[in-house]
């Protein structure tokens, strides 16, 4: 069933589903026009998502949502942050090569 959502209310919507599952609470979820990166996370809990990820494939998406709520409980891209990334997102290292941009 297609959600009724607007899409950017839609990728709002799965970043608070993801944040539930990964346990953290982005203080604020912000989509809008990005354009060198995908997303963003700041050290306030501020979560920010290109506008473009609403015309890509949802599992592109997943990996940016993932990767960008982890940012909120560790701050570099070290080994728990990619022991992480492959628990949530198996295949994020080909997301990560592939980069649609």
């Amino acid at each position: 069933m297609k959600s009724s959502l607007y899409p950017a209310q839609e990728l709002r919507r799965r970043t608070q589903a993801w944040a539930l599952k990964l346990k953290v609470n982005p203080r604020v979820v912000r989509v809008q026009v990005m354009r060198r990166k995908w997303g963003s996370c700041s050290s306030a809990g501020t979560v920010t998502l290109a506008t473009d990820l609403l015309d890509l494939d949802p599992r592109f998406q997943d990996y940016v949502i993932v990767h960008e709520l982890l940012h909120l409980r560790l701050p570099t891209h070290g080994r728990v942050f990619k022991a992480l990334m492959s628990a949530h997102i198996p295949d994020w290292r080909v997301m990560e090569d592939r980069g649609y941009r």
